[in-house]
This record gives C-alpha cells, sequence and structure tokens, in this order.
C-alpha cells in the first residue's frame, strides 16, 4: 500500500468489498451504523446480518461462520490486548474475509500490529485531522502457491537405490 489518502470514501469502498465478495453472512462489529452495509443488506434480503459491539464476541455469534466480517469504530474502544484477541479469533474461527477500518492514532495501533494478523492495508482515507486505514484479509489471497509445490518435486523415485543420504 502506499501512503496516498484515497479519493473514494470509506463507505464506498466497503461497498465495493461487499459487492465484490456478495458474501451471504456478515458480521459486523462496532458502535456505528455502516450506510454501506445497510444499503448491501436492503440490497440483498437473503443474505444475513449479524452486528454486535459486544467484546468478547457473545456465545451466540462467536460459534458461527461467516462469509466476511466487518470491524468498524470498535478498536479505538478497546485496550490493545482485547483488540488483538478480537481480530485473531475472527480471523481463525469465524470467518475467511475480513475488513478492519481503524483510526491508528485514536487507537494507538501501528500499521505492524494489524500487519502481525496477516492484515494488509488497503486503503486510507482523510476528513480533516482523522485518517482511517482499511485493512483487509482473505485466506484465499493470503499466500500465493509457490511453484515447486507439487508433486513433481516431492519423492524422487528415479533416485531410490542410487544415493543414501
Amino acid at each position: 500500500m502506499t501512503d496516498t489518502i484515497s479519493s473514494r470514501s470509506p463507505q464506498q469502498a466497503l461497498a465495493a468489498l461487499l459487492e465484490q465478495y456478495a458474501p451471504s453472512r456478515v458480521l459486523c462489529v462496532g458502535r456505528s451504523e455502516l450506510p454501506a452495509l445497510d444499503a448491501f443488506a436492503g440490497a440483498h434480503p437473503d443474505s444475513h446480518l449479524d452486528r454486535t459491539e459486544t467484546v468478547p464476541l457473545p456465545a451466540d455469534l462467536a460459534g458461527q461462520r461467516y462469509d466476511l466480517a466487518l470491524v468498524a469504530d470498535c478498536l479505538e474502544h478497546l485496550p490493545k490486548r482485547d483488540g488483538l484477541q478480537l481480530l485473531g479469533g475472527i480471523r481463525n474461527l469465524n470467518a475467511n474475509r475480513m475488513a478492519v477500518l481503524v483510526d491508528l492514532d485514536a487507537a494507538n495501533w501501528r500499521h505492524t500490529d494489524l500487519y502481525a494478523l496477516a492484515l494488509q492495508a488497503s486503503e486510507r482515507f482523510q476528513r480533516e485531522d482523522q485518517t482511517l486505514t482499511l485493512f483487509t484479509y482473505d485466506l484465499l489471497q493470503y499466500k500465493q502457491v509457490p511453484d515447486w509445490l507439487n508433486a513433481k518435486f516431492w519423492a524422487n523415485p528415479h533416485l531410490y537405490g542410487k544415493y543414501w543420504w
């Protein structure tokens, strides 16, 4: 990610993310209403949306799987340890894809804290003195499969009996 400020608004970026993935089950964690999420839910009545402000996640939500988890206006109100546990738990147990919209200065977080959770900085948004950063995680995009990871390089049957290691 570059340090450039996006020309889109955070809501436009979230709307684009929702349209790109078209999730059937969405978890939203945070205090604020997200107009992009409300618009998506209105346009896709068959999608299921769960919202919570509670951290850690309530038991009924913590045991479910979601296609996409959105975390916005949340980390700024939590101790860093609780935020790390929340994001790690959602990433590992609840969702294959995650989007986190955070004001790093207000949350007293650094980019590296989110990079350590395998999140990637996608866009930055600025309004007056506030800078928001959108971090995303997609399990399917997390790591490219290396070209050597295939059956051709595993066992070398043509070398059996020739060398002793």
